[in-house]
């Protein structure tokens, strides 16, 4: 443990100030959206809507990000990463507020929508410009430590948000619909802090003296064939893990509500701790690739969070569901990190924030089309056989994209020691 700890020391301090001040825009962030998060679904319910709204608020959220993604993804490349990420984090901030003060159900849609647009400014540039600048020796690290504070942030979010609200409503004697809008005005002033350590940020001027040939998808095409053929086949993989993940991953907390009747800071503290475990086993991932290399990797963590997925989906007992969820969490999630330096390293970096966006893209496809088909589907069956249901058919779409994934790329990219 102590070698483990002294190298991902080492790599940190091989990083540059740009990726130093991106990790802290990312910690306030994800600390803001994982304020939010938690508790956002239950800001619906005490609105007085059904969890049908709730399941349109999220494919709301998620077709805009899709949408978006693409567009915010080329802007990127051509812009720079830094006004991309700047826009994403003032009105994606904004976007927070004015859904912590609105309760019109059109409303809510429309600020999920604005949401989602923003975020996906932010999705796109993030890994584009850590690519940009390390080396191709760093990524994994990198990308990983990126993942883990990802994680590590939401964690905090999560407690804070959980118990927050419950606070503000136990202990200082607010209604329950406004300690949770209080706590979720402060994630949004959090997310919106933000912009401090993004504008610090110090990012060599994109060259602007390109033809209208020179900027063309006609060039683009023509230029970058093998590597757009790389993004093609990444995003099937990411589009199948994106179906499973958005029958599941936004209602985890009303899945342990609903099942288990647990509180809202039980909640927090289940899911935090989730996050939690997936920092850990993300800070492992490099130590992994070293013995099986990317691709198997990749396989072979995804593969092992399949069993604890079903443990979830069938127990009645809270503390095995827990468990369940916990290594699921971790072990599905430590293998993204390994995937972006996949990625990154396999397309030129004209094209690094297109490949970040269609990956990111087809992904929030799964959670805009799953999001409404596993409300209804709890509906209809209930929170014990609806859940069952969705969990399972999570677990089958991860092991396809799993096999897919291994088929395509186990010897269409080498490991990076071969290079």
């Amino acid at each position: 443990m102590g070698k483990i700890i002294g190298e991902w020391r080492d790599q940190f301090r091989r990083y540059n100030r740009n990726v130093k001040l991106f990790l802290l825009s990312s910690v306030l962030v994800h600390i803001g959206m994982g304020i939010f998060m938690i508790i956002y679904n239950y800001y619906i319910r005490e609105l007085g809507y059904d969890d049908q709204t709730n399941g349109s608020v999220i494919a709301m959220q998620s077709t805009a990000t899709a949408l978006l993604l693409l567009p915010a993804g080329i802007m990127s490349d051509r812009t720079g990463r830094k006004r991309i990420l700047l826009i994403g984090a003032l009105l994606g901030g904004a976007s927070l507020l004015l859904r912590a003060s609105l309760s019109p159900e059109l409303l809510l849609l429309a600020g999920a929508f604005m949401t989602g647009m923003f975020m996906a400014f932010i999705q796109v540039s993030s890994i584009p410009l850590l690519a940009e600048n390390s080396t191709q020796q760093q990524r994994v690290h990198l990308f990983s430590l990126n993942f883990a504070i990802m994680m590590g942030a939401q964690v905090i979010g999560n407690l804070a948000g959980g118990s927050l609200s419950d606070g503000f409503h136990l202990l200082a004697g607010f209604s329950q619909l406004w300690s949770i809008r209080l706590t979720l005005l402060l994630g949004g002033v959090i997310f919106l802090s933000s912009l401090i350590p993004i504008l610090k940020i110090k990012e060599a001027q994109k060259i602007t003296k390109q033809t209208v040939e020179d900027r063309s998808f006609k060039k683009l095409f023509r230029t970058n064939k093998e590597g757009l053929k790389i993004i093609l086949l990444f995003a099937v993989a990411q589009m199948i893990i994106g179906f499973g993940s958005g029958l599941v991953i936004p209602y985890l907390n009303l899945y342990f509500v609903d099942r288990f009747e647990t509180t809202h800071t039980a909640v927090g503290i289940i899911l935090s701790s989730g996050q939690a475990m997936t920092a850990v086993a993300m800070m492992i991932g490099p130590a992994v690739v070293r013995k099986a290399g990317e691709v198997r990797a990749v396989v072979i963590l995804q593969l092992a969070s399949i069993p604890f997925l079903l443990i979830t989906a069938f127990t009645e007992m809270l503390w095995l569901a827990v468990f369940g969820f916990l290594f699921r969490q971790a072990l599905m999630n430590a293998g993204n990190p390994i995937q972006m330096s996949l990625m990154m390293r396999s397309v030129d970096d004209s094209i690094k924030g297109l490949a970040h966006s269609v990956g990111q893209a087809v992904f929030q496809l799964g959670w805009a089309v799953m999001g409404p088909v596993s409300t209804t589907i709890v509906l209809v069956y209930g929170a014990y056989e609806g859940y069952a249901i969705v969990f399972s058919i999570t677990g089958g779409l991860y092991l396809l994209s799993t096999f897919y994934f291994y088929l395509v790329f186990r010897k269409r990219i080498p490991d990076a020691e071969e290079i």
